[in-house]
């Protein structure tokens, strides 16, 4: 079992069930799904750019993105309907908690001049989401390997009702959230 799974279970559903008044432990804020996508706008030109994202997005995760395309074409960026424009990545159960436990403990701190995250990237529905500059924050990452660094966003898809509820819920799993 997930470590981050066990502390869950044993730190966390009690936590939230004393500062929130839950009747039921149904009740109590869960992690659905953590998403990650990486943009990779230069996949137009030079299509060995979108097989470098999909390599370096499945080493971070250990699971085979799938390549997004393009909704609508826009002139402005010369994208047409339908081109290969990204790679995204949906963890569920272990493999999301192990990808969270990583994300929270190791990779976070590597960033540097690291004082925590923002509070205020809450959607309104319980879902945070989390933007990284660099892949390279990343220990699986090849520093030599690396053609181009790219950002990535990480979206933790969570059963909260509210904000406060998520917010409570993520600092307790672990996210290091800026003082403020």
């Amino acid at each position: 079992m997930p470590r981050l799974k066990d502390r869950y279970r044993e730190e966390v559903i009690p936590a939230l069930m004393d500062k929130f008044q839950y009747e039921n432990v149904m009740e109590v804020p869960k992690l659905e799904k953590i998403v990650v996508n990486m943009g990779v706008g230069d996949a137009k030109e030079n299509p060995k750019f979108l097989e470098a994202a999909v390599e370096d997005l499945a080493t971070i995760t250990g699971q085979r993105p799938v390549v997004t395309r393009a909704k609508r074409s826009v002139a402005a960026f010369k994208v047409r309907e339908g081109m290969k424009i990204g790679a995204k990545v949906t963890l569920r159960g272990d493999k999301m908690y192990d990808f969270a436990d990583k994300l929270f403990n190791i990779v976070l701190p590597r960033v540097r001049d690291f004082r925590g995250v923002s509070a205020n990237s809450f959607d309104g529905r319980g879902n945070y989401t989390l933007g990284l500059r660099e892949q390279l924050i990343f220990p699986e990452i090849n520093y030599d390997n690396v053609e181009k660094v790219r950002g990535m966003d990480v979206v933790f898809v969570t059963t909260a009702k509210t904000d406060e509820e998520a917010a409570e819920f993520l600092r307790l799993m672990g996210m290091p959230f800026a003082q403020s």
